[in-house]
């Protein structure tokens, strides 16, 4: 078995590129591999800044011979009526190599078996490793020189390894060879042998070519540092990825500021440096102090202009954000509402200050009257109009609540109008005050409600206004919290809430067109897509706990939005039932009842003791049972209900018995649908 190496040497590739190239490459080889039928065991794929590297190993020599069953011309073409080949017979022979005994009948047409030989891997790796490359897709990719192929930066060198012995390729204007380049610091001619010695020579030229493993050195060198200082550094998964892939041998530099920043709200100063620069904060005993880690990219031992550069930058920006911060703190921020009727919440949809009212709204319709939801929800988006949120976006609701603090707001008021807007991913934390947890369900039903009104539904590569995240986010905030909220009437009332466009009306239209618009979203599609997305949204998200059969048994009989937390009782519930007896006779109902019966059931119209049985026993299960005891009950009931099917033929000729069996059983279908749609399971 073999082991083959590619290396793709650049300048500087874009960070955001770096691991969809990574996943693309090692796609693109694996497809290349299994159509060629050749077998291997693994692809790797490896990727700095400067370099993507693929090692294919346990590798086939040559793809394997293939039969192929090539179909011809129809029979009477390929023979003549003597029975020898024609001309087209003939070159059908010719163009696969095939002798004419090989020639078969089948459905009146020329048929034969050809054996495709299979290519050495080096034809097929020089036919096709270039093409893997140049498929590679991203933004902002470039042409350079004379060129016409692009590609995401200019490629400086190839290496291209199979074994011991190089596969000549070429790539845009660059031929392979063996050499590569180790780091900008360090050797760069560096000779590559053989690909098992591949990722130890690039290690010794201080070239880590494992991301992983570049990413372990990251965090264990920034914890080794921030412990000399008895502090612990902050970072997060995309802080990580970003300095992972704009870094070849990562080494960390303490560098400090001054003691007066730390004045600034954390949360701006971490942003600061996490997002904005790609330092890692220092925490100590649970505080933010005045000294970051930067990872450098660095490998000699003279780090004092690199302290002093890091710290230069870092003092420009937050000294931005001081004056900012002292700007905008010269008026409460209950004087920044009126600003947001300058800011456009969405085309046809009002402006941010419609918005902020119709949030009131909404919170009065989730909760009821309470002053302290009623002012977050006012104050909710004031901060989108100052000067340190124009600056820091991603900072919205954070600065929106020191500034309420500074303001003088209640303690409940400043952490709801940071947590609305929480979760601020799928896997973030949800907001804890019932201020943050009301006001943030409306602001999200809000825009999805206003993004299915304008018909700007989510598609598989669009998500406007990030409305699958908000409808997560409303789930997640629901049930983690137990609030007993129903969204369907919540959807609705949203959507009368929504502005309507009237330009150019006259004051009748406006009423006319008003009133139709509104009509047209409850009655029309739009309020059905709402509801299936957010039953589709809740599925996906239950369903790596619970099985799919199950939570659609569960949502098919009621409405799961009417209340999410009944919702999953019954789930749960539903989830532990081990009766195929009970299921099958459910089904049997179901299968048996075309349509439900509208009339009553008579027992002076019962003929068999089973069916009065069966009543009785019906009579049992009542909606104010506990679900794990419903479901008991339902069991306990089926030989009731065996026994009425063994006893009782249901279509009888006497049509008024037929239709109180019916009945009956409409009533039994009834307490099975109380729980879940037994036919999904």
């Amino acid at each position: 078995m073999s082991k083959y190496l590619l290396e793709v040497g650049c300048e500087e590739l874009p960070y955001k590129f770096i691991p969809s190239a990574i996943q693309q490459l090692k796609t693109g080889f694996e497809n290349f591999l299994n159509s060629n039928k050749v077998e291997f065991e693994d692809v790797k794929v490896y990727a700095t800044p400067r370099r993507l590297a693929v090692i294919v190993s346990g590798l086939d020599k040559e793809s394997k011979d293939e039969i192929k069953i090539v179909k011809g011309p129809i029979k009477r073409v390929a023979f003549d009526d003597q029975g020898n080949l024609t001309k087209a017979g003939e070159g059908f022979c010719r163009k696969n190599g095939i002798a004419p005994e090989d020639l078969y009948i089948e459905d009146d047409y020329v048929h034969a078996k050809v054996t495709i030989k299979g290519k050495s891997i080096v034809e097929l790796l020089k036919e096709n490793v270039p093409s893997i490359v140049l498929k590679l897709q991203g933004s902002h990719f470039m042409r350079w020189g004379v060129n016409d192929e692009k590609f995401s930066r200019p490629i400086r060198w190839i290496v291209s390894i199979l074994d011991r012995d190089e596969v000549k390729i070429k790539i845009i204007d660059k031929e392979s060879s063996n050499v590569t380049r180790g780091h900008r610091f360090a050797q760069q001619n560096v000779y590559i042998n053989n690909p098992d010695d591949y990722v130890e020579i690039m290690r010794n030229c201080c070239v880590i070519v494992d991301q992983d493993e570049r990413k372990q050195r990251i965090i264990e060198k920034a914890k080794e540092e921030a412990e000399k200082l008895g502090a612990s550094p902050y970072y997060t998964e995309d802080l990580l990825e970003e300095v992972t892939f704009i870094t070849e041998y990562p080494v960390p530099v303490v560098c400090e500021f001054s003691e007066e920043y730390l004045k600034l709200p954390e949360e701006l100063v971490v942003t600061v440096m996490a997002v904005h620069q790609r330092y890692f904060a220092l925490y100590k005993d649970g505080k933010l102090i005045n000294k970051f880690i930067t990872m450098t990219n660095y490998i000699g031992d003279e780090f004092e202009n690199i302290k002093a550069g890091n710290v230069r930058v870092i003092k420009a920006r937050l000294d931005d954000a001081v004056f900012f911060f002292n700007e905008d703190t010269k008026k409460p921020l209950a004087d920044y509402v009126e600003d947001l009727k300058g800011i456009t919440f969405q085309k046809g949809m009002g402006t941010m200050y419609d918005k902020a009212i119709r949030l009131v709204a909404l919170s009065k319709m989730i909760a009821g009257d309470d002053p302290m939801i009623e002012r977050t929800a006012l104050l909710a988006k004031a901060d989108l109009t100052t000067s340190l949120v124009f600056e820091f976006t991603e900072l919205q609701g954070f600065i929106g609540a020191d500034y309420a603090r500074v303001s003088g707001e209640p303690e409940c008021v400043c952490e709801g109008i940071k947590e609305h807007y929480f979760p601020l991913n799928a896997d973030g934390d949800i907001a804890k005050t019932k201020e943050g947890q009301v006001v943030g369900i409306a602001d999200k039903i809000d825009n999805i409600c206003a993004v299915f009104a304008e018909g700007k539904k989510p598609t598989g590569s669009s998500d406007p206004l990030g409305v699958r995240r908000a409808a997560l986010g409303i789930i997640r905030t629901i049930l983690q919290n137990n609030l007993k909220i129903d969204l369907t009437q919540l959807i609705n009332g949203t959507l009368l809430l929504l502005p309507v466009s009237t330009e150019g009306a006259s004051v009748i239209d406006k009423v006319k067109n008003f009133t139709g618009s509104c009509k047209d979203r409850l009655t029309g599609k739009v309020t059905e897509e709402i509801q299936e997305f957010f039953v589709q949204r809740l599925i996906i998200f239950l369903s790596d706990k619970y099985s799919k059969n199950v939570l659609e048994a569960c949502a098919s009989n009621v409405n799961p939005l009417v209340d999410l937390t009944d919702y999953i009782k019954r789930v749960e519930v539903v989830s532990e039932l081990n009766s195929p007896s009970m299921l099958e006779s459910a089904n049997r109902v179901l299968r048996m009842l075309k349509e439900d019966s509208k009339k009553s059931v008579d027992k002076n119209l019962f003929k068999e003791p089973a069916e009065a049985m069966l009543l009785e026993q019906i009579n049992t299960l009542t909606d104010d049972m506990s679900y794990e005891t419903y479901l008991k009950q339902l069991e306990e009931i089926n030989p009731s209900v065996e026994k009425f099917f063994n006893d009782v033929l249901v279509m009888d000729k006497d049509e008024n018995v037929k239709e109180n069996r019916l009945a009956l059983l409409t009533l039994l279908k009834s307490k099975y649908n109380h729980i879940a749609d037994f036919s999904k399971l």
